[in-house]
């Protein structure tokens, strides 16, 4: 098992689960339906009876049409000047690596830089994604691949890409070891979640190179 993947055993999002639910006018049966999972399960993470596992929430997230990121946090205000420190930053584990945010959910414009550790064969699924605004790439460590479109762009420690993120995408750890990247979505569209699509592709496809 990757050291990622792992129960969030710490953090009570049953608060949250049920926030986000009403918000939405849905009952817990409607979100059993469109999530798979049982209402007596959903009714017992709502009420901190059981924790749920990472791959609970990436289903109640795509159900509930939100990031993941949202069952940790209320909506922050938003701020025109973002300061961060280190161990400030949320991590959140997904299979074969871990997502780092910078500070972009607290900003008050439309720019969301995040940090990702990927492990050997980590990737965004077997599918690629489209969505509005701009995509740049920084590799800070290992050995990245990135597919734009019908190019496959091999990216190691210094090296940098830049493109309309309209066009579609995936990107793998291509290499043996540890790959440390900083990604910085930006120019979205208002409603566009970006972020939440990276996240639910690599859902999809497992964490893991299919082809």
């Amino acid at each position: 098992m990757s050291p990622y993947e792992r129960d969030a055993m710490s953090v009570n999002v049953g608060l949250r689960l049920r926030e986000l639910r009403q918000s939405r006018k849905m009952s817990i049966r409607g979100l059993a339906q469109l999530s798979g999972l049982s209402a007596n399960a959903l009714s017992m993470i709502e009420r901190g009876r059981t924790s749920p596992s990472v791959s609970t929430l990436y289903k109640l997230a795509e159900a509930l049409g939100v990031p993941i990121t949202d069952f940790f946090t209320p909506v922050p205000e938003q701020h025109e000047v973002v300061f961060m420190k280190s161990d400030e930053r949320p991590h959140l584990p997904f299979l074969r690596g871990v997502w780092e945010g910078l500070g972009g959910e607290k900003f008050i414009g439309r720019v969301m830089p995040f940090l990702l550790t990927l492990e050997s064969g980590a990737s965004s699924g077997p599918g690629t994604m489209a969505h509005t605004g701009h995509e740049f790439v920084f590799c800070l460590r290992g050995h990245l691949e990135y597919q734009v479109e019908h190019d496959v762009y091999e990216l190691e420690a210094g090296d940098s890409l830049l493109f309309a993120a309209q066009l579609r995408h995936r990107w793998r750890n291509a290499g043996g070891t540890v790959t440390n990247v900083l990604i910085v979505l930006s120019d979205f569209s208002e409603g566009d979640r970006p972020l939440a699509m990276h996240w639910m592709e690599a859902r999809k496809g497992g964490g893991q190179e299919t082809r």
